[in-house]
């Protein structure tokens, strides 16, 4: 993770605890802060629709604190979570909820670069260990019927609300995943996110052009157009410099 971008999203409904977090976050040179949040409904809401890789989170919010953040975004994989509040006493229930750390206001700018790299260096050890749950096949149900795809004959996948839509030939299969999710189940020798909504089977990639802004645009082997966003750029040139 060290040379991709580290997307990011704070949640604090105190408006000098958000701005500081934010001012923080700019002096990483890898952040890319993707949302910021003043409630927990704001951030669940958020969480799921940006799937950030880091989640600054505070405790005591309106309506929904950030434990119940953390509840209702369910299991599986979810952000590397940094909790961050005015109040020693959350530390344990903090930890009970596999809080990466606990940043307890006020702190300084080293005491946050800390917790921000402890959140790089798990994301990195995350996505360098090997996974020997990788499954061969994915069980789609609809109406009552089980349909087995294999990952393999997956062309690319796209976010679709609280599902993804797997592409596969002239099929198309809606699974109730997040994007986070099915990529932590699929082999990151064969697919590769390309955007915030978009991943694709490298083997069905058959030309990369360069598009605007620095972006590139992926043409996949039956001839569809794909973009391959900014923030996701660093991650296609790696493998490129791998492939080439």
């Amino acid at each position: 993770m060290s040379h991709s971008r580290l997307r990011v999203l704070v949640a604090d409904d105190e408006p000098l605890g958000r701005e500081r977090l934010v001012r923080l976050l700019e002096q990483e040179p890898d952040a890319e802060l993707v949302s910021v949040c003043a409630d927990g409904q704001s951030a669940r809401a958020a969480v799921r629709r940006h799937d950030p890789d880091v989640l600054f989170l505070d405790v005591e919010m309106p309506a929904l604190d950030g434990f119940g953040v953390l509840r209702e975004l369910g299991g599986g994989e979810r952000p590397a979570v940094v909790f961050v509040t005015a109040h020693a006493h959350y530390a344990l229930q903090a930890f009970d909820a596999q809080a990466l750390d606990y940043l307890l206001k006020p702190f300084d700018e080293e005491r946050f670069h800390r917790a921000y790299v402890r959140a790089r260096e798990r994301l990195a050890a995350r996505a360098a260990a090997p996974s020997a749950d990788i499954p061969e096949r994915l069980a789609i149900k609809n109406d009552g019927r089980v349909t087995f795809v294999r990952t393999g004959d997956i062309d690319w996948i796209e976010a679709a609300s609280n599902y993804v839509r797997l592409h596969v030939g002239r099929e198309t299969h809606l699974l109730r995943e997040s994007m986070m999710g099915i990529e932590a189940r699929l082999s990151p020798g064969r697919f590769l996110r390309i955007h915030r909504t978009t991943i694709v089977n490298l083997d069905r990639l058959r030309e990369l052009q360069p598009w605007f802004s620095g972006e590139y645009i992926a043409i996949m082997a039956d001839g569809r157009r794909l973009k391959v966003s900014r923030g996701y750029r660093e991650a296609v040139q790696r493998w490129l410099g791998h492939s080439c």
